[in-house]
């Protein structure tokens, strides 16, 4: 099977926080592949891999920068697959890779996960579950922290129109 998630990291540095990721990607049975390419120092490179990301059979593109962060905005310029952004620590705790994910203009969409470790992680869980909505069915237990108080606090959202909310 080819690989569903690319990743795309700025620095081999990215890596400790990025096996998160990754991590979470294999106990979901999910394949993905990977590259280290700078949107600064390599930006041929990345154009290539991002351009030919659904030739490989990427359905998603997680894209891990720090700093500057321009890496997720450099991909989701490239394509039109869903890019994932992971804001890494940096020098300002990751408030400036937070911001420059978050901040991108108009027209060229990507999703911004947490500062490093949980947002490496919820990009694998948010993969997931884009590749559920397309059909790919990697739905394979309960999410993390969903418990048997979850059913109930849903048939408690239940109204006379069928299950809520309803404004």
């Amino acid at each position: 099977m080819a690989g569903l998630v690319g990743i795309i990291m700025g620095s081999a540095s990215d890596s400790e926080t990025m096996n998160n990721c990754v991590e979470v990607l294999q106990d979901e049975g999910i394949p993905f592949d990977y590259i280290v390419a700078s949107a600064h120092r390599d930006p041929d490179k990345v154009k290539e891999w991002v351009e030919e990301a659904e030739q490989r059979g990427n359905k998603i593109i997680i894209a891990a920068a720090g700093m500057a962060a321009a890496l997720p905005g450099v991909c989701a310029a490239y394509t039109d697959l869903p890019v994932i952004g992971v804001p890494m620590t940096s020098e300002l705790n990751g408030m400036d890779s937070l911001l420059s994910i978050s901040q991108m203009p108009k027209g060229v969409p990507v999703a911004c996960m947490s500062i490093g470790k949980a947002g490496a992680i919820n990009a694998a869980y948010l993969s997931k579950r884009i590749l559920d909505l397309l059909g790919q069915d990697f739905y394979t237990r309960p999410w993390i922290g969903q418990t048997d108080d979850d059913e109930e606090f849903v048939s408690d959202r239940e109204t006379p129109e069928g299950p809520g909310p309803h404004y």
